[in-house]
Parts: C-alpha cells; structure tokens; sequence
C-alpha cells in the first residue's frame, strides 16, 4: 500500500508539479482562507454544540468576509505565505500563533466596535484564532510529515546509522528528512551520553553508545555509518572505528567544526573517513604574516618539484605569491602535470619548469646562472629503504652527492636560504638511505659556515600518501582483496599529512639562522598493524575475515621504530610548538668534505662493501648489513 502510495505521489508530481509551481501563491492563498473558513465554522459549531440556532447563522455569514479578510491580511503581514511547507519549524509555528492571535483581536475590534455588532459571541472570535492557528500549522506538518513518510518507504533509501545525537545530528537527521533527493534514511543514533539513551530525535531512536555500533549497525540494517560530531577528538574517533570494526559498510564523517563556521549542517558536506581523521594530532598553526616577506616576490627553486614532498611545498609557495618558482625535477611525467596545476591554480606566478638532475654540477650550476634563485629547498633524494639496500652507490650518489652538487652551487649563486628536507630515518641508521641523508645534514651543516647563505635541515618522519609509502600500498592491496602485507606485528612509524608537513617546513625555514636542524613534532608512533586494520574497516571490510594481514618479516635495513633526535643531541624549544632544534656535535670525522669531493671516483672505484664500510667510518651509529647485492 505505502509503495503504491508513493508511486502514485510521484506521478501525480511529475504531472501537475510545474502546473503547482506555477501558480503556488494562489493555491497557498486559498487554502489558508479555506482553513480559516473551517476554523470559524468549527468555532460556532462548538459554541453551540453543533446547533447553531437562526440568529447566530446569519451573525456568522454576515460577517465571515470581515473574517476572512482580517485574517488573510494578518497572515500577509507576518509572511506567512512565503513559508515551505515541507521545512516548517518552530520559527514558522510561531508565527502562525502570533498572527492567528493578532487578527482574532483585529476581528473583535472590526465587528464589536466598528461594525457594531455586539452579539457576535467573543469565544467564538478566540476559537477562530486558536483553530485557525492550529488549522494552518496542522496543514504544514502533515506536509511534512508525508514527505519524510514517503521518504521512509522509498525502496532504495539508504539506511543511515548517525554516530553523535547532538546538534549536528539533529541537523542531519533534519536535512534527510526533508529532502528525498539525499535518498538517505537515518535508522538509528549511536551516543555515549546516558542522558539520551532511549530517547528519539525527530523520531529516531538513540539505541546505544559508541561501543554497540556494530551491533546497532546490523539490528537497524544500516547501510553506511555516519560520524555527526564535528568537535570529536583524534580519541573519539578511534574509539568510534573501533566500535565499527566488523561492519561491513562504508564509514562516513562531518568535516571539524572550523570547516563547519558559517555554513549549516547538511548531508552535502558528509565525506569518507579518512587515516588523517585517526592522526593524534592537532591543526598546525603557522605565521603566514612571517612566511609571506620569505617568499613574496622571490625566486624560489624547488628540488624533487615533482614528489610528494616537493609538489605540495611548490603549491603551498605559489600560494605566497612568489616571482618566480622554478620546478627542478628530472621524472618529465610528474613535472608536466604539476605545471599544468601550477599554472591552472596560480596564473599570477611565473612557473618555470626545469628538467635536470641533481647530481650533474654543469647542469645545476647552468639554472642556478639562469634562474638566480633566492631560496632553495632540496627536496630531491632516494627515499626506499630496501632499494636503496640494493642500490647503495645509487643512494650515495643521488642523496649524498646531489646535496653536494646543489648546495655548493646555491653558495657560489649567493642564495639566500638552503633548506635541506631530511627524514628521521637518519637518526642512529640502520639503512644506506639513512646513513646518507645523515651524511647529507652534517654536510648542510658544513657549510653555514662557508658563505652567507643560510643553510638549514629540516627533519620529520614519514608522511600519509607520500608516492611508495604503505598507505597507497595497502590501499591496492585491500581493492584486489588482500592479503595485506605488514612487516612485523610491532612495526611503527611517525606519521604526518603532507600539507601539515610542507606547512611546517616553510615555517622552519623562515627560523632558520643558518646550521640549524629543526625536528618536527610527530606526535606518537602509529603502529602499522595498527594502520592496516583501520583502512580495512575505513572500507567497509572485516579484518582477518574479508582482509587478511600477513607479516612478512623486517626487510634489510628497516628497524621496528624510529627516532627524531639521537642520543648525542640536545632538545630545545623553538618559537613554534610543533618545531624543535636538535642540537648536537657535528659527526667527529675531519676529511668528510674531501670525502665527498673525491666522491665521484670513489663511485667508480670501490665496491658496495668498502663503500659501506665508509658510511659506517662517517657515520659511527650506522650499523649496515653486509650482504650480497645487485649492482
């Protein structure tokens, strides 16, 4: 029957719907003077137990068109008439109420005084107002309420398990309700507050806490779960993916109270839950006052332009309006889509793109002669720890002597500021990578003290999204439908999103004095295991049911945490909360730079073995694993 009816509704409007539209205001106008009709007859009606004697009869007539247009006027003025009936609140009842009330004492005055009868019965003057009132509001709900009914019965609604029976699910549930195009059926709320348990919202009910959301989940036979608690801490929300956790639907989520600001609630703004929602992690605050005289108006060469790293720094810098940003990078691929983003996004700023590689002195000093840059950021470098295990001379050659080649040409250029991007696995190395960008810090370091430029290290942990890292990995995993491959149950890494990153590192950058090596806050280390199960649940899949997870055993060179500062290094407090300075001797060997001067036959000459024996002669807390490798 409900299916029929709404069957029938929706033919009836695809039919007559524009004929409706067209002429609204006068079907609205007549069907509130014919309810203010009814509401007058039912008011003699009652006042006299439904036996109107003669003389009341004509009274009634004679003065209905008074009536009628006291109260047609009253609602006029109070806009009655401009109101959706299908989203009518408690603003729009109130107004009813107030012009209802306010023509019945017009009507008293227009027919007691004006017209002089007074044997029109004053009760049936507050009946009037009160049914008309009540008539006129009653219409608007039933509106409503069909529209939310027929939405209920629609075959294909989406049924919606809503985490969070505060204001923002209230203006969810809201949104659904009124607008059959979301195609979105709220079932059920979820809340940790004991004061809403068993209670109904908009006539949902709330049926349990964060932790029976599965349970909830399959009792509502919700089809995606939906977290309303725009002000919800990193806490909650893994609390909540935990109480999810064996759910076999879509995990979705309101953006963070200051995305909310000035825009309401709605279903429009509903996106995925993602791993950047479960960071431990507060919004990074940076001084754009600070970061605008660095970069306004400058030429700024970006290194790697075409990585994750350097493809965000070169879109937050374009942002500060630069003169010029020119994209060092030798992969052409990556370096023609971030020009046609670049150009797209900033036509303002002079985007010069620059095929070259790091490690060639003739090339880098030939744009370096060219584009004359103010500030550097060295973002080039080899980045796999277990290809670069089995590519040691290619790691030394790219993040050793690629540093070598770029920063000597920025000190000859007479650039201004030299920001070198590092990473935490340089801290105590267990890897070739590590130890080289190790190698590449205490080379920046060096060099402060050769010219004006400003040399600067920047150093984080890994970062979301990054091209190689475990999250695009597992993402490809889960699609083909696993297993998901984790190296060890105990593994863990920092984590940090690129923008937050990148933000960070130009922050650093314009602190840096020169020498310097900054160590970004990571908050805590997230253990993979961890990782892998929460983007199967993010996913809508059960882990170890669906998704299976299987250890793989630590590669060469990987170790089961990191470390942001070594044992030798001091912490001290930046101007910033989220930067530090890590302040520490330089490595105690005295022939590094002709080390690195002589580097390139070294790179000939000696085999992998004698060359990591070098590495751990530079770098006394590397230990390698000596082993057979490809060349």
């Amino acid at each position: 029957m409900r299916q029929l009816t709404a069957k029938l509704f929706h033919t009836f409007a695809g039919r007559y719907g524009r004929l409706l539209l067209d002429h609204r205001s006068l079907l609205v106008v007549g069907a509130q003077l014919s309810l203010i009709l009814a509401a007058n007859l039912t008011a003699f009606a009652l006042r006299f137990d439904g036996d109107i004697p003669p003389p009341y009869d004509g009274i009634m007539w004679r003065n209905l068109p008074a009536v009628l247009l006291v109260f047609g006027s009253g609602l006029w003025v109070f806009g009655i008439q401009r109101g959706l009936w299908r989203y009518v609140g408690l603003h729009d009842l109130g107004r009813i109420l107030w012009a209802s009330l306010a023509s019945a004492a017009v009507v008293y005055g227009v027919v007691h005084l004006v017209l002089g009868q007074t044997e029109y019965p004053r009760s049936v003057i507050i009946l009037t107002g009160l049914l008309s009132g009540m008539y006129l509001a009653g219409i608007r709900l039933a509106v409503r309420w069909f529209r939310e009914w027929l939405q209920i019965i629609g075959p294909t609604a989406r049924r919606v398990l809503i985490v969070g029976a505060g204001n923002a699910g209230e203006l969810l549930v809201r949104d659904m309700l009124s607008d059959a195009g979301y195609n979105s059926l709220p079932v059920a709320f979820v809340d940790d507050d004991p004061v809403k348990r068993k209670m109904k919202i908009h006539g949902i009910p709330v049926m349990g806490t964060t932790a029976d959301i599965k349970t909830v989940a399959n009792l509502a036979g919700a089809h995606e779960i939906i977290v309303a608690i725009p002000s919800a801490s990193t806490t909650v929300k893994q609390r909540i993916l935990a109480g999810s956790e064996g759910c076999t639907v879509p995990i979705k989520i309101l953006p963070s109270v200051k995305r909310l600001l000035g825009d309401p609630v709605s279903l429009q703004q509903v996106r995925p839950m993602s791993l950047e929602d479960l960071l431990q992690r507060e919004p990074i605050q940076t001084d754009c006052q600070e970061i605008h005289p660095l970069l306004e108006g400058k030429t700024v060469l970006v290194t790697g332009a075409g990585g994750s790293i350097g493809s965000e720094l070169c879109r937050q810098i374009a942002h500060y309006r630069p003169e010029s940003l020119v994209l060092f990078e030798r992969y052409e691929n990556a370096l023609h889509a971030l020009l046609l983003e670049l150009r797209a996004a900033y036509p303002q700023v002079g985007v010069l793109p620059v095929i070259g590689d790091v490690t060639m002195p003739d090339r880098v000093a030939e744009i370096f002669r060219q584009t004359g840059p103010d500030i550097v950021f060295h973002a080039a470098a080899h980045k796999h720890v277990p290809l670069m295990e089995l590519n040691p001379k290619e790691s030394v050659r790219n993040n050793v002597w690629g540093t070598h080649v770029v920063a000597e040409a920025a000190l000859a250029a007479g650039v201004d500021r030299f920001v070198l991007i590092s990473t935490d696995k340089a801290v105590n190395p267990s890897s070739v990578m590590g130890a080289t960008k190790r190698i590449a810090e205490h080379l920046i370091q060096g060099l402060s003290q050769r010219g004006a430029t400003k040399f600067t290290v920047v150093r984080f942990g890994n970062v979301l999204g990054s091209n190689g890292s475990v999250v695009p990995l597992f993402a490809e995993q889960i699609r083909k439908g696993g297993p998901v491959t984790v190296t060890d149950p105990e593994i863990k890494r920092y984590f940090m999103t690129i923008p937050e990153a990148v933000q960070l590192v130009l922050q650093a950058s314009v602190m840096g004095k020169g020498g310097e090596v900054f160590v970004l806050d990571m908050g805590e280390q997230i253990r993979i295991a961890d990782l892998a199960r929460n983007m199967i649940v993010l996913s809508g899949l059960v882990p170890g049911k669906d998704i299976e997870i299987a250890y793989t055993g630590l590669r060469r060179g990987e170790k089961l945490y990191e470390e942001l500062f070594e044992g030798s290094e001091e912490v001290e407090a930046t101007a910033h909360p989220k930067i530090n300075r890590a302040v520490g001797a330089p490595l105690p060997v005295d022939d590094l730079e002709r080390w690195v001067r002589d580097l390139q036959m070294r790179l000939l000459e000696k085999d992998e073995d004698d060359l990591l024996q070098d590495l751990k002669r530079l770098v006394p807390s590397f230990h390698p694993v000596l082993s057979q490798r490809v060349s």
